[in-house]
């Protein structure tokens, strides 16, 4: 797992310099203009090195906590992060930066397959996660977040990529999927 956690940290790092930022983040406008790797891109920039050192931290804690295997983290932040991507472009945001929609659906993802395999204590897990969803949108987002990042929250990604980890974590938990 830490290869992958590594390689990741270093991307994020790199995407934060320009020239390359303005090639990577999500911009609604240029993927409809056919720059779709963005669709996956934009969620490994972020909006300024705070921004970034809270998702990293963020990042090597969920790993730290569940033990993914090389290939569950690094299926978990293709999958989510694309399927956020895609996801955004059906929202208002226009443009979009940050892991926080793939930590949620990683967090996801870990915390209900552990539910799901028998550790009943996770359940707990999942519906803290669940609490803070609802919690974003009938309430709103933390400006103190808003104010650190220096942009709006986009709850939209997180509720994206909770429900993608969640459908991972079912998918894989069905019989015969190992």
């Amino acid at each position: 797992m830490y290869p992958v956690l590594m390689f990741t940290s270093l991307l994020c790092v790199l995407f934060q310099l320009e020239p390359i930022q303005a090639w990577v983040v999500w911009d609604n406008h240029a993927i409809a203009d056919g720059q779709w790797w963005r669709i996956l891109t934009g969620n490994f920039s972020h909006t300024n090195y705070s921004h970034l050192l809270m998702n990293l931290a963020g990042l090597w804690i969920i790993s730290y906590l569940f033990q993914p295997s090389k290939k569950q983290l690094t299926l978990g932040l293709l999958v989510i992060s694309f399927t956020t991507g895609l996801a955004l472009l059906f929202s208002s945001i226009q443009i979009y930066v940050g892991l926080s929609g793939t930590l949620h659906g990683l967090f996801g993802l870990f915390a209900l397959r552990e539910a799901l395999s028998g550790r009943k204590s996770s359940w707990l897990l999942v519906l803290g996660l669940v609490a803070k969803i609802a919690w974003e949108h009938f309430v709103g987002p933390s400006s103190t977040t808003a104010a650190l990042i220096g942009a709006r929250v986009a709850i939209e990604a997180h509720l994206a990529g909770a429900i993608t980890g969640g459908f991972m974590a079912v998918w894989l938990w069905l019989p015969g999927r190992k």
